[in-house]
């Protein structure tokens, strides 16, 4: 017996959410399939080329929002949903999270959740850093084969990843990478250094 895909259209078309937080909800239907969630792990790190045993799942929804024809959309989409897939049993009846109306910038990208994770003690603060300057300096072909083991880390931490935030960060790497690695850096130190109060007398009562 083979399993049923839902369509891709079985969400409601809210103008309150963005095209990645519906292809997020999407995957997590699709995961509830053992079938599907096995066949969109086995994607991991991939190019799409690689991956014959997503198209079922994921063509359908390229067709009717995305272009499928540009690589690097393509290639974000297959990535985040085997991501998706790939996580620990712990963390798999987590739902997307449900986001308030704002600015798409204030949300927790890639380098919020590493300084989330050193803050909580779950990765090193070396180990983080030399990660997010590592993907500063890639190209995306070179950053898809690292998520894996790094959001594994992350997610087996309780740490949460968007994933929407995460999938359009990938599909404009390539093109915006400097933009996007700054904004990791930036989200990262944020997170991980503590609040400092111009108006604190320590520092100078210690000179």
């Amino acid at each position: 017996m083979t399993d049923s895909v839902p369509a891709a259209s079985a969400l409601p078309a809210s103008s309150a959410l963005r095209s990645s937080d519906r292809f997020v909800a999407y995957v997590h239907q699709l995961c509830a399939s053992t079938q599907a969630r096995a066949a969109l792990r086995r994607g991991l790190g991939l190019p799409v080329q690689q991956c014959t045993h997503l198209h079922r799942y994921l063509v359908p929804w390229l067709r009717d929002h995305d272009d499928p024809h540009q690589g690097d959309v393509r290639r974000a989409h297959y990535a985040v949903a085997s991501l998706i897939a790939a996580r620990p049993r712990s963390a798999r009846d987590t739902a997307p999270g449900r986001h308030t109306p704002g600015p798409w910038y204030e949300r927790p990208n890639l380098g919020a959740s590493l300084g989330q994770a050193v803050a909580q003690g779950v990765m090193k603060e070396n180990s983080a850093e030399s990660a997010l300057h590592l993907m500063a300096r890639q190209s995306s072909d070179a950053v898809h084969p690292y998520l894996p083991a790094l959001t594994r880390q992350l997610v087996a931490g309780g740490i949460p990843v968007d994933w929407a935030v995460l999938l359009e960060d990938l599909a404009w790497f390539n093109r915006n990478r400097d933009r996007i690695a700054t904004r990791w850096l930036e989200s990262y130190f944020r997170t991980v250094t503590p609040t400092t109060d111009p108006a604190d007398p320590t520092e100078e009562t210690t000179r």
